[in-house]
C-alpha cells in the first residue's frame, strides 16, 4: 500500500504544482471547482444519498454557484462566506467530540451533513481564488498552503509509523496518532520557514507566518478527521476508489478543505498587519 500511495503521489504532485504555479486564476478555479465538486458527490454520498440523479442535481446547482461566486470574488460577500467556513470547522470540533451525533440514517441528518458538506467545499473554493488571484506572488502563496497540508500528512505519516503509541481519536481513525499530529507540526513549520523566507518574509512577519502554517497544519489534521468520521457513520474504508492506494477524491482533498480557509483568512490579516 505504502508503495503504491508513493507512486500515485509522485505521479500526480508535478502536475499539480505545474497547474497551481502556470495557469491563470480562471482556470485553476474551473479545474479545482470541478475537482471540489465530485469530491462533495462523495461527500453526499456518505452523508446517505444514494440516488445518483439526486446527486447529480446537487452537483449543477453547486456548479452553478461557482460561477455566481466568481463574479462576486472581489466582494465582502466571499470573505463572509469564508468566515462561515471557518466558524463550521470550529463546530465540527464538538462534532468530533460526540461520535454517535448524526450518525442514524435519517433524512435530518443527512441534511445536516450536506449543509456541513456546502460549508466546506465553498469555502475551500473561494479561499484558493482569493490566495491565488492575489496581487503579490498570489501564485506561490497557493503553492505554499498546498505544501504545508502536503508536507505534514507526510510527516505525519512517517512520524506517526516510528514513534506512534497515543492514538489521537482512536474511534474515528485508529491510526492517527498524538506522535504523528507533532510530525505535521514540525513538517508545516520547516515548509512554512522555508517558503517564506523564498518569499522575500523576514522578521516578525516570519513569524506571524509560521503561527499562521501551524494553525493551517491544525486545520488540516481537522479537516481529515471530520472526513474519517463521516466514513465510519457510512461504514466505509475510503470515500471511492478514484486514485491507487489513496481512496477517493474527498480523501485527497479533505485536509485542504478545512486549511485553505485558514490559511486565506490568516494571509489576508497578516497582509493588513504588515
Amino acid at each position: 500500500m505504502l508503495k503504491q500511495r508513493t507512486l500515485t503521489a509522485v505521479a500526480l504532485a508535478p502536475i499539480v504544482v505545474a497547474l497551481v504555479l502556470l495557469l491563470p486564476t480562471l482556470a485553476l478555479a474551473t479545474i479545482i471547482g470541478g475537482m471540489l465538486l465530485l469530491a462533495f458527490w462523495e461527500w453526499a454520498r456518505l452523508s446517505g444519498v444514494a440516488s445518483r440523479p439526486w446527486r447529480a442535481v446537487l452537483l449543477a446547482a453547486n456548479a452553478v454557484l461557482f460561477i455566481l461566486l466568481w463574479q462576486v470574488r472581489a466582494e465582502p460577500l466571499a470573505w463572509y462566506i469564508i468566515g462561515a467556513g471557518l466558524v463550521w470547522w470550529l463546530l465540527a470540533v464538538a462534532w468530533l467530540g460526540n461520535f454517535a451525533w448524526g450518525a442514524a440514517p435519517t433524512r435530518e441528518n443527512t441534511a445536516i451533513k450536506l449543509i456541513a458538506g456546502e460549508l466546506a467545499i465553498v469555502p475551500a473554493w473561494l479561499a484558493l481564488v482569493e490566495i491565488h488571484g492575489g496581487a503579490d506572488h498570489g501564485h506561490a502563496w497557493m503553492l505554499l498552503a498546498m505544501l504545508l497540508v502536503w508536507a505534514a500528512d507526510t510527516a505525519a505519516f512517517f512520524t506517526g509509523k516510528r514513534f506512534g503509541r497515543t492514538k489521537l481519536a482512536p474511534r474515528i481513525s485508529p491510526n492517527k496518532t498524538t506522535a504523528g499530529g507533532w510530525g505535521a507540526l514540525g513538517g508545516g513549520a520547516i515548509v512554512a520557514l522555508a517558503g517564506g523566507w523564498l518569499l522575500g518574509v523576514r522578521g516578525a512577519a516570519l513569524g506571524l507566518l509560521l503561527g499562521l502554517a501551524l494553525s493551517t497544519v491544525v486545520a488540516s489534521i481537522l479537516g481529515d478527521l471530520v472526513e474519517s468520521l463521516l466514513k465510519r457513520q457510512a461504514n466505509v474504508k475510503d470515500s471511492g476508489t478514484l486514485f491507487p492506494g489513496h481512496g477517493g477524491l474527498l480523501d485527497r482533498v479533505d485536509s485542504l478543505l478545512a486549511a485553505l480557509p485558514v490559511f486565506a483568512a490568516g494571509k489576508a490579516l497578516i497582509d493588513l498587519a504588515s
